[in-house]
């Protein structure tokens, strides 16, 4: 009588399993980007819903002619982080396009700050609206090393806005804040 190796015995008697469950993998992918669509949605009403409780700010001001003639005191390259409620850091402001980021060209003269964005609305702030320029490391949850940040306060109508911004060249932020605060304590005491 022959015995077989108890190995080859036991690998005789297994079966082997089936490899792929597909509809089970179909079912799970499917629902994953299902629930990816829902968050996506969820979030676009959010922003949608933040820009119509905002719809009370007024329009964005234009560069006013002329304004190319003028000889220019700052300008910068860089990016445009957002706008906010004054003070308030995550209080990010949507309406009229304050809440895309873009590459920004500042150009600050003795008539206001002109702010130009390709890809997103451009707007400008009269010298009269510009309150302070400070250096800052967060703004509408974009966090940046201490004085990473530039950023500018304005009245827009009736409510106070703080702009962020980031040169390209962050050395140059502190020229900002300085030309800023000079323009406006001039601004300032002219309209006295």
């Amino acid at each position: 009588m022959t015995t077989l190796n108890p190995l080859y015995q036991l690998a005789a008697e297994q079966k082997s399993a089936d490899v792929t469950d597909w509809s089970a993998r179909i079912s799970w992918v499917v629902g994953l980007i299902l629930f990816i669509a829902f968050v996506y949605w969820l979030m676009r009403q959010g922003w949608k819903w933040r820009g119509r409780l905002q719809s009370g700010l007024p329009e964005l001001a234009t560069t006013p002619d002329g304004f190319a003639d003028r000889e220019p005191l700052l300008t910068l390259h860089g990016r445009y982080h957002a706008s906010t409620t004054a003070g308030q850091w995550l209080d990010r402001i949507v309406a009229h396009g304050l809440g895309t980021r873009s590459r920004v060209e500042l150009t600050l003269t003795e008539q206001g700050l002109d702010v130009v964005r390709p890809g997103a609305a451009d707007f400008f702030v009269p010298a009269a609206a510009l309150r302070e320029a400070r250096l800052d490391k967060a703004l509408a949850g974009k966090v940046l090393p201490e004085g990473g940040l530039l950023v500018i306060t304005w009245a827009h109508g009736e409510t106070l806005v703080d702009s962020g911004f980031r040169s390209d060249h962050a050395a140059e932020h502190q020229a900002w804040v300085d030309a800023v605060n000079h323009l406006t304590s001039t601004t300032e005491g002219t309209a006295r």
